[in-house]
């Protein structure tokens, strides 16, 4: 049994059942023993390979989007470059690379890393050294200027609570102990003003979660675009409304009990990208568009391409599925969403349908 796990079961003997958010806040962020705060786990020895990880053609395309946007906006200087979550910071060091001939982008970008782990900021400070990152551990701290901003598999690990329709109220599903076994249960019925809109598309019976973290995340990106101008971009899995239980636990690239393992198996959960956008309400969102789709739009099949003429053999091939990987429905590119946020009255953004 894990320490944290014993932590767990101790916690709820004292003070009864622990919400599911309560829950993932304690596995994925205890300052001892939770997920991000001890480990890399990204990679083939972690447990999850995330995007960037498997072409630079993901950090590629999504500078040159930015860049573009940058332009459009008049190429504001100095601007704020952040991103949410940035892994190893695979992402930021293809994205600066690819944006490095763009006359004046780096000369305005001011870059801003917002994370939680210690052992991954360790790895985006030395990845990512010669641009001077600042860190933060929330987006509250990001500078008051223009935002340009990439958030690439962060909402998916932000804590949810889970509510299931009972009648016309909601009973929230918690974590309770039976000896050292932890087990879900639920909380009694209740009528939720928070949850009243959603009585109308749910039946008896149905699941949906609400990720409370993502309001605070949201406000501050809100305030910058809307007082000084830039967009930001949010990639993740997950669709436009939650229904259904999403919890969901990866171990070892393979799928784990949440309950089983905690601290020591990473637990995300689809996002819904609606709250977000009604989250920032000054900002006008793009239609919610699969990633495959918008990295197509974006330029994908023609930069695989050129890539493709310098290679032969397994690194011919290994490139071309990662490219599959990215982009085909079966695999990231259906599951996988893009939503950019800008504006009101902002120019359009590219690579998306509007």
């Amino acid at each position: 049994m894990t320490a944290l796990k014993q932590s767990i079961l101790r916690q709820i003997a004292l003070q009864g059942p622990i919400s599911v958010a309560d829950y993932m806040t304690l596995c994925l962020l205890h300052p001892q023993h939770g997920y991000y705060s001890t480990r890399d786990p990204l990679g083939r020895a972690g447990d999850f390979i995330t995007a960037p990880e498997i072409s630079q053609m993901f950090g590629e395309l999504l500078g040159l989007c930015l860049a573009q946007v940058w332009i459009a906006h008049g190429r504001p200087a100095p601007f704020t470059l952040a991103e949410l979550g940035p892994g190893r910071g695979t992402l930021m060091v293809d994205l600066l690379r690819a944006t490095r001939q763009v006359p004046g982008f780096h000369d305005s970008l001011r870059l801003h890393l917002v994370e939680a782990s210690p052992v991954l900021r360790a790895r985006q400070k030395d990845a990512l050294a010669p641009h001077a990152p600042q860190f933060h551990d929330t987006a509250e701290s990001l500078p008051e200027a223009t935002l340009f901003l990439i958030a690439n598999e962060f909402f998916d690990a932000l804590p949810i609570r889970q509510f299931l329709r009972q009648g016309a109220g909601w009973a929230e599903r918690v974590i309770w102990a039976e000896g050292d076994r932890l087990l879900f249960g639920l909380s009694p019925a209740a009528r939720l003003g928070a949850l009243e809109h959603r009585t109308g598309d749910t039946e008896d019976g149905q699941m949906i979660e609400t990720r409370p973290a993502a309001d605070s995340v949201m406000a501050p990106i809100n305030a910058r675009i809307a007082a000084h101008g830039g967009c930001a971009l949010i990639i993740d899995y997950g669709d436009w409304r939650s229904r259904g239980d999403t919890l969901q636990a990866l171990r070892a690239h393979e799928y784990d009990d949440p309950l089983a393992n905690p601290g020591a198996a990473d637990l995300t959960a689809h996002v819904d990208f609606e709250a977000l956008a009604l989250a920032a309400p000054d900002l006008r969102a793009t239609p919610l568009t699969p990633q495959g789709a918008f990295l197509e739009r974006l330029g994908i099949g023609m930069r695989a391409e050129q890539l493709a003429r310098h290679l032969d053999g397994p690194a011919r091939e290994s490139h071309l599925a990662a490219y599959r990987r990215l982009t085909h429905a079966e695999e990231m590119g259906h599951l996988f969403k893009v939503m950019g946020l800008t504006g009101r009255d902002a120019p359009p953004l590219p690579g998306f349908d509007v």
